[in-house]
């Protein structure tokens, strides 16, 4: 149901928005249409309505029943006394409910905080209070690990939280099944205000929130979706958790809904898991980091199955090294597409013409011709093409500045709007980038950013640790893992020990040293930082 019974959703404070000048010429060349990601939706389900969207454990489901729980449960939250504008933690796994979760809340107004299903009370307690979110949207259990006991937690730190909806068992909490009324008129969503908020990878400390717009994300969405050749007849595969930017909009499965293609959802993505999905759904595209590409071509060689139908398999979060590049079409059969990019915006893509010695050693070009890319030397000077410098974006899906982080952004954003990746590359003649580093202080472990400063600054609250300092070393498995490296006082804490101390922080579990070290004194620039180069030498 449209209509506009409620008032249209007004921006959000603390959002920095596309300067007039800007927006002006982004929608003046059609790459903002004013469309709402919840009329991606109901725009395929009056083409397709009884086409399967999506794949679940009891059947296929069609465009016409998503689109009618959406709109049910959008209508449940505007009767829970959620309004549009307000934030709600959406901490769920890779399931149907969450495809619902997203498309009722991108209709009623409400503004999902995209949370990943491995953080725990440190970053929740964080995206909660920053967000100011009215809502705290959960699994009952996942992994064994009971997320009520969790909920009530967070309600009890965030006063802001006034409503918790579980998935399963809700114990004293709502049950996300209740969240269900008539389909009623839906407010008028502004086109430009913001879709969803998107976790940073967390370069300093928490996580910061990445503001999307319905304008920008649509344009991402369509053009992801264009690029990598998707269309109604696709299946795509979500195994990597769905409230990822790359899984989500890359083209994932928003790319696969705008087109009118079908969904199939993972929260085990090992190949035993992964492989029999493919077989039994047909799947024929589906997106990866590094580390699972590796185990992937591995697993072909001890796996019995069909792979046949996958066309097209997506690598990004992390650089993906030439040497597994080219395994991937002889063992998987399937063309490769490079992805790098940024929850922040930029996106680039190997196409698929590409010749194959820039889809196995480049990670891609800009996905817009309104991309404005910079690669740029320490002291903010363009390079001589084909030098590596910091990698600097503003464009039509980049945004100009985190949630509620002003001084963040001073740091984060140029005064003309360009984003600073702190990503180092190489520039092609063929505008192709080939990423050579990082200038942050920044573990990519599987694909998950770890920001080394929040792992240091909990380490340093264990009473033995005098100092700490945490570095990531290169790792065929994980791309990179986490080292940790202690000045202590008396007896080395053992790393089970160090883990299960981290854990009782809160602390994710992706975001836990894979070994400790113990050093007599840290490594220091002249200027008194850690030198995280000497580290790495010292422990490597």
């Amino acid at each position: 149901m449209t209509g506009a019974a409620q008032p249209r959703t007004a921006p959000l404070d603390g959002v920095v928005e596309f300067p007039a000048e800007f927006a002006e010429r982004y929608r003046t060349a059609g790459y903002w249409r004013g469309e709402t990601l919840g009329a991606l939706l109901r725009s395929t389900t009056a083409r397709r309505p009884d086409a399967t969207a999506l794949h679940t454990t009891s059947g296929p489901m069609t465009y016409a029943e998503l689109d009618r729980r959406a709109d049910r449960f959008a209508a449940g939250l505007l009767e829970l006394g959620l309004h549009p504008g307000d934030r709600a933690v959406v901490h769920l796994p890779s399931t149907p409910e969450f495809v619902v979760a997203l498309f009722g809340m991108l209709r009623a107004g409400v503004v999902p905080v995209l949370c990943l299903p491995a953080h725990r009370q440190t970053e929740v307690i964080h995206l909660a209070e920053l967000s100011g979110a009215a809502a705290y949207l959960i699994q009952d259990l996942d992994g064994g690990f009971d997320f009520r006991e969790l909920a009530a937690t967070v309600r009890e730190r965030v006063p802001s939280v006034r409503h918790v909806v579980v998935v399963g068992d809700p114990g004293p909490f709502t049950a996300f099944d209740s969240v269900d009324a008539d389909p009623r008129e839906l407010p008028e969503v502004d086109p430009s205000s913001v879709a969803v908020l998107l976790v940073s990878g967390g370069t300093t400390g928490v996580p910061k929130l990445i503001p999307r717009t319905h304008d920008d994300y649509a344009y991402n969405t369509r053009t992801s979706a264009q690029i990598s050749a998707l269309t109604e007849d696709d299946v795509y595969l979500a195994a990597l958790p769905a409230a990822h930017n790359f899984p989500l909009c890359c083209p994932g499965i928003l790319g696969t809904v705008a087109v009118g293609g079908s969904v199939a959802l993972l929260t085990d993505p090992s190949p035993e898991s992964a492989f029999a999905a493919i077989e039994r759904h047909g799947v024929t595209v589906t997106a990866l980091v590094p580390a699972l590409t590796r185990l992937w071509c591995a697993a072909t060689e001890w796996e019995d199955v069909d792979l046949s139908t996958l066309r097209l398999l997506q690598v990004g979060g992390a650089r993906l090294a030439e040497a597994d590049a080219v395994q991937v079409r002889p063992a998987l059969g399937a063309a490769l597409q490079q992805v790098f990019g940024m929850a922040e915006g930029l996106l680039n893509y190997t196409r698929l013409d590409d010749a194959d010695e820039l889809v196995t050693t480049t990670q891609g070009r800009p996905l817009s011709d309104a991309d404005e890319v910079r690669v740029v030397d320490a002291d903010g000077n363009d390079v001589a093409p084909g030098e590596e410098g910091e990698l600097l974006t503003r464009g039509p899906y980049t945004i100009r500045g985190y949630y509620r982080a002003a001084e963040h952004n001073t740091r984060s954003f140029t005064p003309d709007g360009f984003y600073r990746s702190g990503d180092l590359v190489r520039r092609l003649p063929s505008g192709h980038l080939v990423v050579t580093g990082r200038i942050k202080d920044v573990i990519n472990r599987a694909g998950e950013n770890v920001s080394a400063e929040e792992v240091e600054e909990h380490l340093a609250l264990h009473p033995a640790v005098r100092q700490a300092a945490v570095v990531g070393l290169a790792d065929d498995a994980l791309g990179e893992k986490i080292c940790a490296a202690v000045v202590v006082d008396g007896q080395t804490p053992s790393l089970p020990e160090l883990r299960g101390f981290l854990q009782t922080k809160g602390l994710a579990a992706f975001k836990l040293p894979d070994a400790v070290h113990r050093v007599a004194t840290l490594p220091l620039t002249a200027v008194g930082k850690i030198d995280r180069k000497a580290l790495r030498a010292l422990i490597g």
